[in-house]
């Protein structure tokens, strides 16, 4: 049936040609056909994302020029620490939407710490293709990636870096004013990788200590003692709340649907009452 559409005091007057009448309605709207509109959105979506590849491809290499000493530093331990390559590192350094965070942790009085996570993230296939509803196959990969250890869920490694100083991060005291550090936490398991860390690094590193500052005695210095003692208190507190939750208690279902449907009375109830606990804990 072939309809013309002609507008007429405000409103949409259908006319069909094969039935010869008119139809007058308030409201009616035309609509692509779904396989038309759907190449549309994919024709600009592909136009869309060859745009964006050559602007992300440019800020790549803008950020490619900007790498010096500091970072080629920072790179290394990243390479060394989570075994990768450095270019494979330098790529995902450029790549990463909070490059600038590096920058602000150079700066003078700047970030006091750089973080690294290195986990599983969802990502799409590179030639990839969208579906009919526009959705597209992602898979789970191993990442590097800057974060502020607030918004991402941690659930592999996490590398670190920390200023000692506020002084300006340079090229020449990058190596003097910069720590660096891993914390192992594959499969989210938070308190065990920072208990390890403790145990392990810190607390041994700590106590091989020769320079404490202003404290001429060192390990000596009653305060200095003092402190280890907590260090060592708190990862054991650490070590007991992981057991804690590796060890909790699990409650067992039980199926009481045939106690109830036999319940007639009261009595029927009280007497339900005094039996489940007595059969829960014996299912435990």
């Amino acid at each position: 049936t072939e309809s013309k559409y002609r507008t007429r005091g405000g409103n949409l007057k259908a006319r069909s040609t094969e039935l010869g009448s008119a139809v007058t309605g308030s409201s009616l709207t035309a609509v692509l056909p779904a396989s038309t509109s759907d190449k549309k959105s994919i024709v600009l979506s592909s136009e869309s994302r060859k745009e964006l590849g050559k602007q992300a491809k440019v800020t790549k290499e803008e950020r490619r020029a900007q790498i010096d000493g500091r970072h080629k530093y920072l790179i290394s331990r990243l390479a060394d620490g989570i075994d990768l390559s450095e270019q494979h590192v330098e790529e995902a350094i450029i790549s990463d939407d909070k490059f600038q965070l590096i920058e602000q942790f150079f700066a003078p009085s700047g970030l006091k710490k750089l973080i690294f996570f290195y986990q599983d993230v969802l990502q799409q296939k590179s030639n990839a293709s969208l579906r009919s509803d526009g959705s597209t196959n992602s898979l789970p990969q191993k990442k590097l990636f800057i974060t502020t250890g607030s918004t991402e869920d941690f659930t592999g490694t996490c590398a670190f870096f920390l200023r000692t100083s506020n002084e300006v991060i340079t090229a020449s005291n990058v190596s003097q004013e910069v720590n660096f550090g891993m914390l192992d936490c594959t499969n989210g398991d938070i308190l065990q990788g920072l208990e390890f860390f403790l145990s392990q690094i810190m607390i041994p590193a700590l106590k091989s200590q020769q320079n404490w500052g202003a404290v001429k005695e060192g390990l000596k210095n009653s305060q200095i003692q003092d402190f280890l003692y907590s260090v060592d208190k708190f990862v054991g507190t650490l070590s007991s709340s992981r057991q804690n939750i590796e060890d909790k208690i699990q409650l067992t279902e039980v199926d009481v649907d045939i106690y109830i449907s036999n319940l007639q009375n009261p009595s029927d109830y009280i007497t339900a009452g005094e039996y489940l606990p007595k059969q829960s804990k014996h299912n435990g």
